[in-house]
């Protein structure tokens, strides 16, 4: 009976060696960064052309220190002490203003759809755009940083405050990105976008405030520390939390 009945071929698993799933991992990462870098680009070359955005946002900065230099008639000690203050107003109104933009001009110009039919995890698109919204952000910084100092005559090119400011930044963005794609599609997102921004990045601005002010003050390394921390985890806690919601975020 035996002889007559087919042997059964034995069964193979097929299974990945450790080497294997390794390059394929690699392989994976290598293409999502493509992706990410990618859309970054696309924006940051799409700003290049135009300067529409940037100008917008230098022009805002610039009026807003112009106004608090002759608003603020004061002495040198007393503008040391609100200097970190009117920083980071003026960062935060600017920021907010390049973020309505930016995907303001995706939706109108239908970019955003193109970019959620593109073969890509949707993360890629938080990732590239909110880098891309960074690199603006910075850009602007970059400009205003000299300009203040040479109005209220204050040198803010400390190694410390520079790290504070990108740490801030960051953080800003990485929120406000966020945001920005969940108002985007509603009619009223240029007021939409700052009643849900502001309350969210507070955290963010008060820490990014006293770490300044603290460092221009040459208050003790511990207690501007202290504060620092603060803006690493604020921007740990909402990057990982806008990797996780981003998808549901835009399939809404």
């Amino acid at each position: 009976m035996d002889e007559i009945l087919p042997k059964k071929a034995p069964v193979t698993t097929m299974t990945k060696s450790p080497a294997q799933a390794s390059r394929a991992g690699s392989s994976a990462l290598q293409q999502y960064l493509r992706a990410v870098g990618a859309i970054a680009w696309k924006d940051l070359a799409a700003e290049l052309r135009s300067r529409e955005l940037f100008s917008a946002m230098l022009v805002f900065s610039l009026l807003v220190i112009i106004i608090f230099n002759f608003a603020l008639e004061l002495d040198i000690a007393t503008r040391r002490s609100v200097t970190s203050g009117v920083l980071w107003v003026t960062f935060a109104f600017a920021g907010t203003l390049g973020l309505n933009r930016s995907l303001g001009i995706e939706r109108e110009q239908g970019g955003l759809d193109g970019l959620m039919l593109a073969p890509v995890d949707r993360t890629a698109i938080y990732f590239g755009k909110a880098i891309s919204n960074l690199a603006f952000m910075l850009g602007v910084e970059a400009v205003t940083l000299p300009v203040y100092s040479f109005l209220y005559g204050i040198n803010l090119f400390h190694p410390g405050l520079l790290g504070v400011i990108l740490l801030g930044s960051i953080g800003y963005t990485a929120v406000g990105t966020l945001l920005a794609t969940m108002s985007v599609q509603t009619r009223t997102r240029d007021m939409l976008l700052p009643i849900l921004l502001f309350p969210l990045v507070l955290p963010v601005l008060i820490a990014a405030v006293k770490a300044s002010g603290g460092i221009l003050a040459g208050d003790e390394a511990a207690s501007v520390m202290s504060w620092v921390n603060v803006l690493i985890v604020y921007d740990v806690i909402f990057l990982a939390v806008a990797f996780m919601v981003f998808d549901f975020v835009v399939q809404e």
